[in-house]
């Protein structure tokens, strides 16, 4: 540990620990040379989630790679991120194609036809070499839904090329997906101003 939290009272002692740590760092370093597209999985009751996906679809455009974002269930609105990314142009494939949650839309059916059509879209993303990044925003809230088989995500997964990754959103992710992701985060509610203040969704913050 560093900063105050080392037991070192001298600075010649903190800075000998450091660099006896700088050292193990730079081994770890080293001796991982993989490189793979990976399965990105954010999921929990907490906020964040989509802002985490597109974290990385951000960085991913700033390195010049091609990005994909499909947007299962959302789709009433046309949030902050969508137009501020509309600088990176085609390098930026955004498809919003939902109609909200269910107790706006109120018709299972056209909802469940409404996922369909983002998986089709999603899947040729997927399988396009050219995307580097695929991010599938609120697909996990399809699946407990039940609009989208879990056996037909996890083999659209397989899909890709070996170094495109995908990212995947929204609450109650399934046991058996996180089981195949690389990295899975779950974000935790501690408080929210929407329950707790009654605070309304806000420009910047939710969209």
């Amino acid at each position: 540990m560093g900063g105050d939290l080392a037991p070192e009272a001298t600075a010649d002692a903190y800075q000998r620990r450091m660099a006896r740590r700088k050292e193990v760092q730079q081994q770890r370093v080293g001796e991982r040379s993989l490189e793979k597209g990976l399965v990105l999985v954010f999921t929990g009751d907490g906020k964040g989630k989509t802002t985490a996906g597109l974290g990385l679809v951000l960085r991913t455009l700033g390195h010049g790679e091609q990005v994909a974002v499909v947007q299962f269930i959302k789709g009433g609105w046309h949030p902050g991120e969508a137009k501020a990314l509309e600088v990176f142009g085609e390098s930026l494939h955004w498809h919003a194609l939902g109609e909200g949650f269910t107790w706006e839309t109120q018709d299972r059916e056209r909802d469940r036809a409404l996922v369909q059509q983002a998986w089709n879209r999603s899947c040729n993303y997927l399988a396009d070499p050219n995307r580097k990044l695929v991010l599938l925003d609120e697909v996990n809230v399809a699946l407990k839904l039940g609009y989208l088989d879990l056996e037909v995500l996890l083999e659209g997964l397989n899909l890709r090329p070996p170094l495109t990754h995908v990212a995947l959103t929204g609450r109650g992710a399934p046991p058996a997906l996180i089981e195949r992701a690389d990295l899975v985060t779950e974000m935790k509610l501690v408080r929210h101003p929407f329950r707790e203040q009654g605070v309304k969704a806000q420009a910047g913050i939710e969209f």
